[in-house]
């Protein structure tokens, strides 16, 4: 394990290419966490540095202080991952580990507060010591697949949130067939069945929905 390193506030804003000015407005600010105290003298840390990195990587990316401030103070009292995903429980997806940059590079200007705490509310997000978790990579690289296209991040993750209660709804379907005919233990094996026909289905409902939108078109 590596050693943890400690700086002095002169030594973190050199390290930060900041003034020890700006440190201090940074602290005063509650951007960054306060530092260990040892008598009078302050001491930072590896999580003070990579937070102060990241202040200036957003600034870069046009966000406001108040905005990263409330980012900030999101990211610190969000969720654990631990807690989304349940320990040890069976997933087919794959979490991501993001800073808060990569974040905001996913989805342009729309990594907003509001924003956020939708995502963290939906379960999408959560924390995992100073690092910010996506739950999924399918979701994410959709969502910022979507939001490429031009379509607001606010309303992506409005219809996750009602796609999340049919998709609930489905599960509860599957899961009750499985149960009344096998057991429990077959539920992961018989699990691709599902997403199949789900996948399937979705597919048929939209080839419906384009041709009647078509033909509301005038086109053949």
């Amino acid at each position: 394990m590596a050693e943890k390193r400690e700086y002095r506030m002169e030594e973190l804003a050199r390290l930060a290419g900041i003034t020890v000015r700006t440190l201090r407005f940074y602290r005063e600010r509650k951007l960054i966490p306060p530092p260990r105290r040892e008598g009078r003298i302050a001491w930072y840390d590896d999580q003070h540095l990579a937070r102060l990195r990241t202040i200036t990587a957003l600034l870069e990316r046009g966000h406001t202080l108040s905005g990263i401030a409330e980012l900030a103070e999101a990211f610190d009292h969000g969720r654990d991952v631990g807690d989304l995903l349940g320990v040890g429980g069976p997933t087919e997806e794959e979490p991501v580990h993001l800073t808060p940059e990569e974040l905001a590079d996913h989805f342009a200007g729309e990594a907003t507060p509001e924003n956020l705490a939708a995502a963290m509310d939906l379960g999408y997000l959560g924390t995992d010591g100073g690092e910010i978790v996506h739950i999924s990579r399918r979701l994410l690289e959709v969502s910022s697949a979507l939001v490429r296209e031009g379509i607001p991040l606010a309303e992506v993750l409005a219809a996750a949130k009602e796609v999340r209660t049919h998709t609930d709804a489905l599960a509860d379907l599957f899961t009750g067939l499985v149960l009344r005919h096998a057991s429990a233990q077959d539920l992961p094996r018989l699990r691709p069945l599902a997403r199949s026909v789900v996948e399937a289905e979705l597919s048929l409902a939209l080839d419906r929905r384009m041709r009647a939108d078509g033909s509301r078109g005038g086109r053949p």
